[in-house]
């Protein structure tokens, strides 16, 4: 019988959320261009391609038959419903990154959160606050894209969110970018030597003790 190894890392799906302008998905390109073991989950939608976006690169483009097709298959780790299009995290793309031992970056809000929580096992979350109120605002206000209603808005639903922050496992505050990105891919380390996260830790134990013990024969 072969001997059990050395314990290995089990890859576990992780969550990046916070509220618009606090610069997740910044941090998000950063941490994937520091570690090779870290991929972007590509979601599902319903809504049209832009003339930049390709199917399966920035997003799984699909009609919404085939979108509810998947959600009565259980085929969708979480899936919501945003300005009239279905936007959701395939599973297959949580299969694929655990055979491949990826780490799986799910950049989502808070509702996506939960959902992935309560259906996919493992999962580590990481919420991403603004230094200051003030702070977030003038981020907002610097896109000078939007008027003054979306960005109301988008501070209201912001507020709804930071509340959210105490259900996540980690948070970082992003008062220096360079700072926040070091920390979840502190993190990420930290949660790679979990006991939870290591497969054959057990039989790596028992064969420890049993060396041990031989040697008090």
């Amino acid at each position: 019988m072969t001997e059990p190894g050395v314990p290995e890392f089990r890859a576990f799906p992780l969550i990046l959320a916070a509220p618009s302008g606090a610069g997740k998905t910044t941090i998000a390109r950063k941490l994937r261009e520091r570690r090779t073991d870290v991929v972007f989950s590509v979601s599902a939608t319903t809504r049209p391609p832009r003339h930049f976006e390709r199917h399966g690169r920035d997003y799984w483009f699909l009609s919404e038959a085939e979108f509810r097709e998947r959600i009565g298959a259980g085929e969708l780790a979480e899936w919501a419903e945003v300005h009239g299009h279905l936007y959701g995290t395939p599973m297959e793309n949580v299969r694929r990154a655990a055979e491949q031992r990826q780490i799986l970056l799910l950049d989502i809000d808070v509702q996506g959160a939960r959902q992935i929580r309560a259906t996919v096992p493992g999962v580590v979350s990481v919420f991403i606050l603004p230094p200051s109120g003030r702070e977030l605002a003038g981020r907002l206000t610097s896109r000078g894209s939007e008027g003054e209603d979306v960005r109301r808005r988008r501070l209201i639903n912001a507020c709804r969110e930071i509340a959210a922050a105490p259900e996540f496992d980690y948070v970082v505050v992003n008062d220096d970018l360079e700072r926040a990105v070091v920390h979840v891919d502190a993190i990420l380390r930290a949660e790679s030597a979990r006991g939870a996260h290591m497969v054959g830790l057990a039989e790596y134990a028992t064969r420890l003790c049993r060396d041990i013990e031989s040697c008090l024969i």
